[in-house]
């Protein structure tokens, strides 16, 4: 059973539950794992824009050495960069120091193996074993230890790869970015100008406090207002490690994750790209999107929330796009996780290839009513055991039936119950997700606590 490991590698507050103690102990441990036949093995590590980036890798790095592994140090590159990098460049694995779209007080330490691939959960129960028994992971000594090396210039190969998706220029198109002070910081806006497009950036000054501080993909709100006060044909909206994406349309509405995934699998359809004709959404997905991509002859399957499952998914039948709705989408032909840039590019070759404008290509989707809320609790385990909360969700899907759906689910990298539901109606369903929200906080809420 993974109990260190979330849905997304391990987070914590740094110097509160995620220690620089922990992340030597973790690169001990990994580095263990991955380096079990003999010869030299190499790590690729990055991080985003954090101000305790450089202390989780300098503590992570030590580790990977003191295991024998020779670690690359990339500095600051989106988490699909060190994907895309672990593979091509032939490293044993690769590592990021993030916490995504958390606030910057926290980080985070996920784990790429060879292929670029997220680390799944057996893997990963192997690496925990490995640091509860660190005292037994040997200790190479003499010219056995690792060495570590800086190789800033491998960020170039990752930027010059994004920009050669796009197959054509994209002039014409006049542009807002938010990179939330992030790891797209340095490269969306610079690859979209080297398109040919006109970028306004916004939100691409970190000072390692500033990431995700409402601006990103997250908080979308000031994007939207700088669209309609700029004139742009859209906005583009990723989080801290950049492997979400957002669109604001020229009218300013946002076009989340179902939206970005329903127009680039039309047209990934239309070119003959769309691998059985499907679409791999997850359970938090509109009700919207897979009746949009039925009307258009394409299915969509639906996993449980978090991109690995949804890349899994796509791996074990050869599918070629899914994502959450989140903004999180896998083009497989391109990356191998989730990529904010590709997202990026992949869509703004879609919206000049439509000649439409982008609120055009978002009517195509109608979007159920959806109403989340998360409750901060004391706890997480065994919320499903709790028979008032369950009762309160049984109530509220008898009194939606057919014409909606309710999904409670406890975050996999946050202490949050999230309580969502869609319905045609909107009075009634949020009357619906308040009661079950409000049970939720009474059993569980950390106002308990």
């Amino acid at each position: 059973m993974v109990t260190l490991f979330g849905t997304d590698g391990v987070r914590g507050v740094v110097n509160a539950t995620l220690l620089p103690e922990l992340a030597f102990q973790l690169g001990r441990a990994a580095g263990a794992y991955f380096s079990g036949e003999a010869g030299v093995h190499r790590f690729l590590v990055g991080r985003d824009t954090r101000i305790s980036g450089t202390l989780i890798e300098a503590a992570l790095a030590s580790g990977l050495c003191a295991s024998g592994i020779d670690v690359d140090i990339v500095g600051v590159i989106p988490t699909p960069g060190v994907a895309y990098l672990t593979r091509v460049k032939g490293y044993d694995a690769g590592v990021v120091i993030s916490a995504s779209h958390n606030p910057f007080p926290d980080n985070g330490i996920k784990f790429f193996d060879n292929h670029g691939f997220k680390l799944p959960d057996a893997t990963e129960e192997k690496i925990e074993e490995l640091l509860r028994h660190s005292d037994e992971i040997p200790r190479p000594t003499g010219e056995k230890v690792g060495v570590i090396r800086h190789v800033h210039d491998l960020a170039d190969i990752y930027r010059n790869y994004v920009k050669s998706t796009a197959g054509t220029t994209l002039s014409g198109f006049r542009i807002i970015t938010d990179s939330a002070n992030g790891a797209a910081s340095d490269y969306l806006p610079q690859i979209l100008e080297e398109l040919g497009a006109e970028v306004i950036a916004t939100h691409r000054e970190p000072n390692g406090v500033n990431i995700n501080n409402n601006c990103g993909s997250t908080h979308i709100e000031s994007l939207q207002e700088r669209v309609l006060a700029e004139g742009a044909d859209c906005g583009i909206a990723n989080d801290g490690d950049a492997d979400r994406c957002l669109f604001v349309d020229e009218r300013g509405q946002v076009l989340d994750g179902d939206h970005l995934m329903l127009i680039n699998s039309l047209r990934m359809k239309k070119e003959g790209r769309l691998n059985h004709d499907m679409v791999v959404g997850t359970v938090m997905s509109n009700l919207g999107f897979g009746k949009a991509l039925k009307e258009h002859g394409i299915n969509t399957v639906s996993t449980k929330v978090g991109d690995r499952y949804v890349l899994e998914e796509m791996r074990k039948n050869g599918y070629s796009i899914g994502g959450e709705q989140s903004g999180h989408i896998i083009f497989l032909d391109y990356n191998s996780t989730g990529d904010g840039l590709i997202t990026a590019v992949q869509t703004l070759v879609t919206l000049k290839e439509s000649g439409k404008k982008l609120s055009e290509l978002r009517e195509l989707m109608t979007t159920y009513p959806q109403i989340l809320k998360n409750v901060k609790v004391y706890s997480k385990i065994g919320w499903e055991d709790n028979e008032l909360i369950q009762a309160a969700i049984e109530a509220g899907k008898q009194e939606l039936g057919s014409e909606g759906r309710i999904l409670v689910r406890a975050s996999g990298t946050e202490p949050l119950i999230r309580v969502m539901g869609e319905a045609s109606s909107l009075d009634m369903l949020e009357r619906i997700i308040n009661d079950i929200a409000s049970v939720v906080q009474q059993e569980l809420g950390i106002e308990n606590e």
